[in-house]
């Protein structure tokens, strides 16, 4: 990609006009840029987490059962942004290592409901730091003003285009 300055310094793509989505050059369409990003992001988390053997899925699901106990499946995917069939691989596997633990629902014997363990919370504990890094890293290339507003562009994007998704985020802050 060629990149060419504009009157303030600043590098942009090469034929960028301000306001214009621009879909001919691959590295100006969003979808291919969020795309790389997420790999970007992904390979930056296994770095950083080596030691954890978890995923950014599983991280979340941790993450959201430490804020959020007795979630059934279904409420988990709305919570995490997974499908169902995602979802019961990342508790079973979760639950295998003991950072998770299912019970039926004593008022629907058709649900489970999930709930971190104390392993679970030791390990995103222990976790939260590589963790931490990897979103440092990946942010690094922004300075602060601009990373705060990108997590905000990013929040608006994911809301506002959320029904598009296979599962629908249910919970914003």
């Amino acid at each position: 990609m060629s990149t060419v300055a504009d009157k303030a310094g600043n590098m942009k793509a090469a034929g960028h006009t301000e306001g214009a989505i621009e879909t001919g050059h691959l590295w100006q369409r969003p979808g291919f840029l969020i795309r790389r990003l997420n790999q970007i992001h992904i390979a930056l988390f296994f770095e950083s987490c080596k030691d954890f053997a978890i995923t950014p899925v599983q991280y979340g699901l941790l993450t959201t059962l430490s804020e959020r106990p007795n979630l059934d499946q279904t409420s988990l995917c709305a919570e995490v942004g997974v499908d169902r069939t995602t979802m019961a691989d990342v508790l079973r596997r979760l639950e295998e290592r003991g950072l998770v633990k299912r019970e039926p629902s004593p008022t629907d014997g058709r649900l489970k409901i999930a709930n971190i363990t104390a392993c679970g919370r030791k390990t995103m504990k222990e976790m939260y730091a590589s963790m931490r890094e990897a979103q440092v890293k990946f942010l690094s290339p922004l300075d602060p003003k601009e990373r705060a507003t990108f997590i905000r562009m990013m929040m608006t994007l994911v809301e506002g285009n959320n029904q598009y998704g296979r599962t629908s985020l249910k919970y914003f802050d």
